[in-house]
């Protein structure tokens, strides 16, 4: 919300600046964004009158001006503004000037004709275009009758004012307001402030009754109240209260409904006004919108309802979505004659998945949301009717209607000076809190040393005596508390196992190559349900921001396969990525809290390699990438063998290249190539991927980590050379060879494979090194030959192996 420095001070003494004012209520209230003077960077922009125009002889839409600057020569201006008018008072800026964006204006000439400055619109010195009434969107503004040419602009448009934007939090709706920031500033500065309301004295002939009803039987309306006002004049608001609302953020839009959004502005309830003329039957009802119901707001905008939206209704039709925004049908134009006045306090959930939903949030959906003071809607009603007197001339109905009144009580908490003291390390006395309670606004009753404090019903964020506490810090003063070091025993900070490995993972990964890639949690039921590692059940968002991000993920392949293609459709061609983060698994349907699984995924397409003058680098294949993992799972220190177990089972996969992957037998994910179909769907190349359980993995028994003795004895290798069956896996004959190799055997490879001319059908030729090395003593021969022996006579019995 922006607040107005200068008409702050209109309320409460203030000899602070702007600036030092918004630093005091970040230090105590809520936090504050910015403070904007509107007028900061524009230079020599000031009052002009037209004197004359002449149409420009080389364009149909140019006019040439005479502007009194209150110089002794008139400026000639080339203008295309469509209002432009004799005698009107202008924003002239001057040849040299500074407008919005830090735009120099210069002499020049427009087809030929010499223009010696410009007519400015709001929009083009620095206006926002969504506060800028309609009636000057699309030409120049005219300035009041009795602006002084010559002099600057900006005290004429409120641009001279210090705005202090504040960062509201959900439970200081409160100081959505005037009389609310001004509550808390005179607490603060301890300074009286006189927040009255204003009441009309002389009310209409005729009553609200007579020409209007009004119902509301559902517990979503805590109040709702009407009044009608006749006779209205409708016309362009003053400029004070324009500028009031610009100021803070809104369009102007006529006297009737600028009147209704200063009043939010200043008190803080939101209201609205519709013509009475334009309700069928003279009468409306709160109720749950029909399905399939359909309204168009005053943003010209349709909306289709469901029967969960809260809806103001005539005897046809919705008219407003409740506490969100109105109903263009029911709108206050310049030939409405009669108005009602709708003053409410609706249920914040209600509102709140309204506004999300429809992706319509407004002023007043805001202050809803965080909550408006049930009991203060009379003081409102009244203030509006005074101004709606005042300004629009309205006869106004001495009766309000009452649908539903349910009036809170005042909070009342119970707290000691001790439970105070003790819990903000303070020695304060007794009647310091109660000053800072008073000052509130807060009724106080002292027995002894306890409290009996009543809060009103404006601070709806005050329940418990923890709240009253934080009252007394924020006032006394942050920077009063007194400060202590902690004490006992310190420790020294470290990462859990868990999270060191998840670190190591990550610095084991992009040491082979790879970038850290970081996806969104959120996605489409599609992607979510890909490459799945378990049976599981969506989670489903209930509002999501968009189709593209409605479910939880389930896998983190998709989301990097995205990153591919993102990079790929730039002509990035060479893309190796990972990505560490959680997966949302649910076990039922009905499951409220998915269980959130840590896991670790890659993916690769393109090559590894650069491009070197005795170097052609080739795509990454299969067992590239399963060089990757190998290494990676390698640097677990994991306390099992690693397998790979060809499978069929992910539809997203390739089926002839993808292998479950194992540890000890227990399944830790997948790794292989991305099917074509699935690729083409992703717009990618030949991809390669893998996903992996890290919870899994973390689980797992580790070898812990010691000291290796490197041998000093020479090693030996000796090679075999077999026929097996062409079923018969690498390695299924690796672990054979592991098994019986005996106590010396180090390191098994396999460096042949061959199916080709001189060996028979259905058969296969495997050749395998294997290392023989003792880290205590030269082997002999014979040492040799008897493991090596035990080798062949296993691999006959077990898969026929023909010895070559």
């Amino acid at each position: 919300m922006q607040v107005s420095y200068k008409w702050l001070k209109e309320y409460i003494d203030l000899d602070v600046s702007a600036d030092e004012l918004a630093e005091k209520i970040e230090r105590s209230s809520v936090e504050v964004d910015s403070v904007v003077k509107p007028s900061a960077g524009l230079k020599k922009i000031v009052v002009g009158q037209i004197l004359s125009l002449e149409d420009h002889p080389d364009s149909d839409h140019l006019h040439i001006c005479q502007i009194d600057v209150g110089e002794d020569e008139p400026l000639q201006i080339v203008c295309g503004a469509p209002n432009v008018a004799v005698n009107k008072k202008v924003i002239v800026a001057l040849p040299g000037s500074r407008i919005a964006d830090n735009v120099k204006i210069k002499k020049s000439k427009m087809r030929g004709v010499p223009s010696f400055g410009m007519l400015c619109a709001l929009d083009e010195i620095g206006f926002p275009k969504d506060v800028v009434p309609k009636e000057w969107a699309d030409g120049i503004y005219f300035l009041p009758d009795d602006a002084k040419l010559g002099d600057d602009v900006y005290d004429y448009i409120g641009m001279n004012d210090e705005l202090i934007d504040l960062d509201v939090t959900p439970n200081r709706g409160d100081m959505l307001s005037m009389y609310g920031t001004l509550r808390d500033l005179s607490a603060i500065y301890n300074k009286p402030v006189d927040l009255t309301y204003n009441k009309l004295n002389n009310y209409s002939d005729t009553s609200s009754e007579k020409q209007f009803s009004n119902a509301a039987n559902i517990d979503a309306v805590k109040s709702y109240k009407n009044r009608v006002i006749n006779n209205v004049t409708v016309k362009p608001s003053p400029l004070w209260l324009q500028i009031r609302l610009w100021n803070a953020g809104i369009k102007p839009i006529n006297n009737v409904v600028d009147i209704t959004n200063y009043i939010m502005i200043k008190l803080g309830q939101p209201m609205h006004a519709y013509d009475l003329d334009k309700i069928n039957g003279n009468n409306i009802t709160v109720r749950n919108a029909k399905s399939d119901e359909k309204i168009i707001t005053l943003d010209e905008d349709e909306v289709s309802l469901n029967d969960t939206d809260l809806v103001i209704a005539d005897d046809k039709q919705p008219i407003a979505m409740a506490g969100v925004i109105g109903g263009l049908n029911t709108s206050i134009t310049s030939e409405t004659k009669n108005v009602v006045l709708e003053c409410a306090v609706f249920d914040p959930i209600k509102v709140r998945k309204m506004a999300r939903k429809h992706v319509i949030h407004t002023e007043a959906s805001q202050r809803f949301e965080r909550g408006v003071d049930v009991n203060n809607l009379d003081n409102v009603l009244e203030e509006a009717s005074f101004m709606i007197n005042d300004l629009a001339n309205g006869d106004v109905c001495e009766d309000i209607l009452t649908a539903v009144d349910h009036r809170e009580k005042n909070t009342n908490v119970n707290i000691s000076l001790e439970r105070i003291n003790h819990v903000l390390g303070t020695n304060l006395e007794l009647k310091q809190v109660i000053d800072i309670f008073e000052r509130l606004g807060f009724g106080v009753k002292a027995n002894g040393n306890e409290l009996d404090v009543d809060v009103p019903t404006r601070r709806g964020d005050i329940h418990i005596d923890s709240d009253l506490i934080e009252e007394v810090a924020r006032i006394y003063g942050y920077d009063n508390l007194p400060s202590t070091l902690p004490s006992g025993k310190t420790t020294i900070g470290m990462l859990s196992p868990k999270q060191q490995l998840i670190r190591n993972s990550r610095n084991e990964l992009q040491a082979l190559g790879l970038t850290h890639a970081i996806s969104y949690s959120l996605t489409t039921p599609q992607k979510a349900n890909m490459f799945l590692m378990q049976d599981t059940y969506e989670t489903d968002l209930s509002f999501p921001m968009s189709t593209d991000h409605s479910v939880l993920r389930m896998n983190l392949v998709t989301g990097l396969l995205d990153d591919v293609a993102y990079n790929q459709a730039r002509n990035v061609k060479d893309v190796s990525l990972y990505e560490q983060g959680r997966v949302f698994y649910k076990d039922s349907a009905d499951q409220v809290r998915p269980n959130e699984v840590e896991h670790i995924a890659a993916a690769i397409s393109g090559t590894l390699d650069n491009k070197r003058w005795n170097n052609a680098p080739k795509n990454v294949d299969f067992y590239d990438v399963k060089g990757i993992l190998d290494s990676y799972l390698k640097s677990l220190q994991l306390n099992g063998s690693i397998e790979y177990v060809a499978t069929n089972r992910y539809p997203e996969m390739h089926p002839g290249r993808t292998a479950d992957v194992l540890v000890h037998g227990h399944y830790v994910g997948f790794i292989g190539q991305v099917h074509p179909r699935t690729a083409k769907e992703f717009h990618i190349k030949e991809t390669y991927v893998f996903d992996l359980n890290l919870e899994t993995l973390i689980d797992l028994p580790k070898q812990e980590q010691q000291y290796d003795l490197v041998s000093k004895y020479p090693s030996i290798s000796r090679d075999i050379a077999m026929l097996v069956d062409e079923n018969v896996t690498n390695q299924q004959i690796m672990n054979v060879i592991v098994k019986r190799g005996g106590a010396y055997l180090t390191d098994v490879n396999l460096f042949d494979v061959y199916n080709g001319k001189n060996v028979p059908d259905g058969k296969k030729s495997m050749a395998y090194s294997l290392t023989y090395q003792n880290k205590k003593d030269t082997l002999t021969d014979d040492e040799i030959n008897k493991a090596f022996d035990k080798v062949e006579r296993n691999l006959v019995k077990e898969f026929d192996a023909e010895i070559r």
